[in-house]
C-alpha cells in the first residue's frame, strides 16, 4: 500500500509528534508499505522518510525544485519525483498514494488535506485522508468540520472523505481497511 503522508517540515515542535511519527514510519516499513511524502530533510517529513526507510519500507519523495535548490532534500528517498511547485507535488502525491495520513502540520498540510478531500467530494478519486489526531492536534479542525457539516456546507458527511484516528491503533485499523 502506498500511504501519502502530509506533515510539518519544522523541527521546533513537540517531541511527542516526532516519537509518534517515527512509530508510524516503523510500522509502514515493517509492513513493506510505501510512504509517499514531500521529501524534505527537516521536521516530521524527515522523520517519516527516515523511519520508513530504515524499517525496510520504500519511500517516494515528491520534491519541488525550490526544496532541492535550498539543500533540503532528504537522503532517505528511494524513488524521487521532482516537481516544479506545490501544486504539482499535490497532484503527484494524489496519483501515487492509495490513502493519506495527515500528521501535525501547518498551512501546507491543511492545503494538502483539503485538496485531497475536495477532489474526492466531486469524484476525482475515492481516497481517504486520515487525520492522525496526535495529542488532540486536529481537534480545532474537527470542530470546524462539524460546524460546516451542521450548517449544510458539506455534501454528504465529511467523514466519508476525512477519517479521524486518535491513537496509533485506530490509525492502523483505518489503514488496514484501505488495503
Amino acid at each position: 500500500m502506498k500511504i501519502g503522508v502530509f506533515c510539518s517540515a519544522n523541527d521546533n515542535i513537540d517531541a511527542d509528534f516526532f516519537r509518534l511519527t517515527e512509530a508510524l514510519g516503523e510500522w509502514i516499513g515493517s509492513k513493506k508499505h510505501t510512504a509517499v511524502y514531500g521529501g524534505c530533510n527537516i521536521g516530521l517529513m524527515e522523520c517519516i522518510g527516515r523511519s520508513t526507510h530504515l524499517a525496510g519500507g520504500t519511500t517516494i519523495g515528491v520534491v519541488p525544485k525550490i526544496v532541492e535548490q535550498g539543500g533540503k532534500k532528504s537522503k532517505y528517498i528511494d524513488i524521487e519525483f521532482p516537481c516544479d511547485n506545490l501544486s504539482d507535488r499535490k497532484d503527484i502525491m494524489m496519483l501515487q498514494s492509495d490513502v493519506f495520513v495527515a500528521l501535525p502540520g501547518g498551512i501546507g498540510t491543511l492545503d494538502e488535506i483539503f485538496t485531497v478531500a475536495a477532489s474526492s467530494t466531486i469524484g476525482y478519486h475515492q481516497k481517504v485522508t486520515i487525520l492522525y489526531n496526535v495529542k488532540d492536534f486536529w481537534h480545532p479542525l474537527i470542530e470546524t468540520l462539524e460546524f460546516l457539516q451542521n450548517q449544510g456546507f458539506i455534501r454528504g458527511h465529511y467523514t466519508d472523505y476525512i477519517k479521524i484516528a486518535n491513537t496509533q491503533e485506530e490509525l492502523i485499523t483505518l489503514l488496514d481497511a484501505c488495503e
